[in-house]
């Protein structure tokens, strides 16, 4: 993978989703139908997948691209891959929080190397460079003129007293009990990959996720977080979070800064 050409393609389709998505997210309404899990979806998810799809298709057409909106790419399988989240968060579209991302992530052999995470409503855009460092972009994002980007480094944590970020639409009883386990001085929530973001920048220390989620909402924070000197592993054995799962599903997680006392489950 030339991996120059994948951060500026990245960037860009991501710029343009989250472009496609605000058209959506500020008219009056927009449906909102149930898919065959019971989850939501809406125009916007389906309007910036077909969007991302047709981008990275035509820039790396013999590359595998798996999307959450494309049902036919979760049976394919490859050890390098592409894979796509046009919309996480969209509970949180829905209810007009403005925490959903766009996130687009280069795998290989079962690691998220590169990422992108956007958060258009937030202004936010994370991405990894050609060099794999996590940085987070500023200024007015224009979409062919990258400009200045902060390096991403994550917390040196302090175990007395660690920030833990949880889920805003996911939250339940067996997070609560997990992270009573550790010495706790503030906690936030965020929707979305946003979470992995918090990590990344060394605003939050911890985030554990105990409840389902599948490689496309993961991959691309995974990628940013990693880039920021993080580390994702299972939630079970401490071992790291791998992808190209059959059916791309995942186990319980956790997100951290190197440093924190990781307690067991």
């Amino acid at each position: 993978m030339d991996y120059t050409r994948l951060e500026e393609v990245m960037r860009r389709t991501a710029l343009l989703a989250g472009a496609k998505i605000m058209e959506i997210y500020e008219s009056e309404d927009f449906e909102v139908r149930a898919k065959s899990d019971d989850s939501p979806v809406t125009a916007a998810d389906e309007a910036a997948d077909a969007l991302i799809a047709a981008e990275l298709r035509a820039a790396f057409p013999d590359v595998l691209l798996v999307t959450e909106e494309q049902a036919a790419s979760h049976a394919e399988q490859a050890e390098d891959f592409l894979i796509v989240d046009p919309l996480d968060g969209t509970k949180e579209f829905i209810k007009r929080r403005g925490e959903f991302t766009v996130n687009i992530a280069w795998v290989e052999g079962g690691v998220p190397v590169r990422g992108v995470v956007y958060a258009p409503a937030k202004g936010r855009l994370f991405y990894t460079r050609a060099n794999g460092a996590a940085v987070e972009e500023t200024g007015d994002l224009a979409l062919d003129a990258p400009g200045a980007a902060t390096p991403l480094s994550v917390s040196s944590p302090d175990n007395d007293a660690l920030v833990v970020v949880a889920s805003k639409s996911h939250r339940d009883q067996a997070t609560d009990d997990y992270i009573a386990k550790y010495a706790v001085k503030d906690m936030t929530s965020a929707g979305s990959s946003l979470k992995f973001c918090l990590v990344a920048t060394g605003e939050a220390d911890l985030y554990p996720r105990l409840g389902r989620t599948m490689e496309w909402d993961t991959a691309a924070g995974h990628a940013v977080l990693a880039g920021a000197g993080g580390k994702v592993v299972r939630f079970d054995d401490h071992t790291p979070l791998v992808y190209g799962k059959d059916g791309y599903a995942n186990p319980f997680f956790i997100a951290y800064a190197p440093g924190v006392d990781l307690k067991a489950s």
